[in-house]
């Protein structure tokens, strides 16, 4: 595109240059006293002059428009395969605001700067360098002015040009930091009003926007004052052109027409000039957003091209751990993963908040890479699972579920996008979604602008993603039926229990109640493991552990329930009926005691959540 820009500027001069040439003879002539009709020749190469000059910026306009959409829309396909490839882990830590921000209206920023800067750019190197020449052969004198007014003018644009971006960057980076607050608030404005804190956490956005207003403010100034200092310098020099050019007209010096004709291309010298720098001022959050999306595109991703095809699970595959750990620049992380899984096994991982479950799944499954240790798939060795067959090959239920904007049937059939309506609602029956879809249908448009569901019909909705694939049997939960109350929960695990049959299943939990049917329960304490065996080893050996669920239980007698739970789950599996009576009747003696130990526990953490909140 540079070179047809450069020969478009090329065309744009000689337009100009023929404008200014028609225009003075014109007018010299009439002052000379002729009739008009001897004019009318040098009237007509004007207006033609001027209509190709109105041509040519028309058509590097559309060329310009069609270049900047296409960049624009590679630019937005590009960062979205970005994120994709970088995983939740990334995206999180890049912040749900700063990655939204880009993409959404930083990008139709990029196309509004490639728009106006390349052609302005072009234009101001190329146009008035070609200006002096005619201005010199007319009048060496006005073109030695021009001359040495430029360099001022260039001075002057580029001091106060670094000052607009400096300010501009401030502006952008607070703008990012709103969006970032203002997208995590309204997405934790159910529990802020829950703790009767989002009136109180207005203030915090109020403060934030005003910081945003006030750097916008900034930068407007500096926009201004730059704008003025241009137009100051280039009227001056255009006065002090005409004032020589009037003495010496008047002194008999200088002829009209060449002074004339001196005179018209002096505000054309300067004119790309002026079109640059206020473009600029208008573009630069476009050049920022560009910086921010070149930043996320030259994002590492760490990820792997070893494996040859798609993983499948069977009774004869091995995962082996060695060492392996992922520490992040604070410090905290995990470390030390020593593991080795043979077959089809269902694997709990728990621990406290902050004790590194998060961290171990999301490199189990894929999306982080490790800062230490080996991994061996399959008799492969790796230095992370981050490759594309593998994630290909694997299932992931988030704590939180991503509800895309689509149809039911389009949300329920991520995984498995060929399947048959009978197939869906069969998956999404065992999800508990039966009656969803008798409201709404398959058809109806669900997540933005559609209908919106609540946080335990999303989980649902993953559930029975999942209850649909059948080539991925490697899956990880990460707390799957956390937004469930007790009773759904019970009875969607009686559905989830048999789609765990036949793969490598990991699940990060706190709900007790799935211990006793895994086969091994991977225990974490503050980024350490703290053992690793069956439910019934750990409880008996390990002292941790048993500490653990007396705190994720809140009763004493540890053992008798585990059993309970135990042989509850046996029945479960037999019979979705029996474990729903099973389980109110665990430890009837203990009950009460139980949910009165248990609302006591709610109670601390609530004034802990609260004291978070308002810290």
């Amino acid at each position: 595109m540079f070179p047809i820009l450069g020969i478009l500027a090329v065309f744009q001069f000689i337009a100009i240059a023929g404008q200014a040439l028609f225009l003075a003879t014109a007018i010299t002539k009439l002052w000379q006293g002729p009739l008009f009709s001897h004019t009318i020749p040098w009237v007509l190469g004007f207006f033609a002059c001027f209509l190709s000059r109105e041509i040519i910026n028309f058509g590097r306009s559309k060329a310009l428009d069609k270049l900047a959409y296409q960049l624009a829309t590679k630019l937005r396909g590009d960062m979205l395969d970005k994120f994709f490839r970088l995983g939740p882990v990334a995206i999180a830590n890049l912040g749900s605001g700063s990655a939204a921000t880009p993409v959404i209206t930083g990008i139709d920023q990029v196309e509004n700067y490639i728009k106006l800067v390349l052609s302005k750019v072009l234009n101001m190197m190329i146009i008035p360098m070609l200006i002096l020449i005619p201005v010199y052969f007319l009048d060496w004198q006005s073109g030695i002015v021009l001359t040495l007014t430029f360099p001022f003018a260039i001075i002057f644009m580029i001091l106060l040009g670094y000052a607009a971006q400096g300010r501009a960057e401030r502006q952008y980076k607070t703008f990012q930091y709103l969006s970032n607050h203002f997208l995590d608030s309204l997405r934790g404005i159910s529990t802020l009003k829950y703790f009767g804190l989002s009136k109180d956490y207005s203030n915090s956005i109020y403060k934030t926007s005003e910081d945003f207003r006030k750097e916008t403010m900034g930068a407007l100034r500096i926009a201004m004052l730059s704008t003025f200092a241009l137009d100051f310098f280039a009227s001056l020099s255009v006065a002090v052109v005409a004032l020589f050019l009037g003495l010496r007209l008047m002194s008999g010096d200088i002829l009209l027409f060449p002074a004339l004709a001196a005179l018209i291309l002096a505000p054309e010298y300067f004119l790309p000039l002026r079109d640059f720098a206020s473009d600029y001022h208008a573009t630069l959050n476009g050049k920022n957003a560009l910086a921010a999306v070149n930043e996320v595109l030259s994002t590492e991703e760490n990820t792997l091209s070893v494996l040859t095809e798609k993983v499948t699970w069977s009774a004869n595959s091995q995962l082996q751990l060695t060492e392996l750990g992922k520490i992040y620049d604070t410090g905290r992380g995990i470390s030390n993963v020593i593991l080795s899984v043979n077959g089809f096994k269902k694997i709990a991982i728990v621990g406290n908040s902050g004790s590194g479950k998060s961290t171990l799944l999301s490199m189990l499954a894929g999306f982080l890479k490790p800062t230490a240790g080996e991994i061996k798939l399959n008799e492969q060795s790796l230095t992370s699972l981050t490759d594309e067959n593998y994630r290909q090959s694997v299932q992931f239920i988030p704590q939180k579920t991503y509800i895309f904007a689509g149809t039911f049937r389009e949300n329920l059939a991520f995984y498995e996008p060929d399947s048959t309506d009978d197939e869906i609602k069969a998956a999404a029956k065992l999800a508990g979604l039966e009656s969803l879809i008798d409201e709404i249908g398959l058809d109806g448009q669900i997540g933005a602008s559609g209908r919106t569901i609540s946080g335990g019909q999303a989980q649902r909705v993953a559930l029975a993603r999942a209850f649909l694939s059948h080539t991925r049997n490697i899956l990880f939960l990460d707390e799957p039926t956390a937004h469930l109350d007790i009773e759904t929960e019970l009875e969607i695990k009686a559905n989830i229990l048999p789609l765990l049959e036949n793969k490598l299943v990991f699940i990060a939990t706190h709900r007790l109640h799935w211990l006793s049917s895994m086969d091994l329960v991977i225990v974490l304490n503050e980024g350490q493991v703290a053992g690793i065996g069956t439910p019934e080893q750990l409880l008996s050996e390990n002292t941790y552990y048993q500490k653990l669920l007396s705190q994720m239980r809140g009763v004493d007698d540890d053992k008798n329930l585990l059993d309970n739970e135990t042989s509850e789950s046996v029945k479960d599996q037999e019979e979705k009926e029996s474990e729903r009576s099973n389980f109110s009747s665990v430890n009837d003696k203990s009950t009460d005691s139980s949910v009165s130990q248990a609302r006591q526990i709610m109670g601390v953490r609530n004034n802990e959540i609260k004291k978070y909140f308002v810290r």
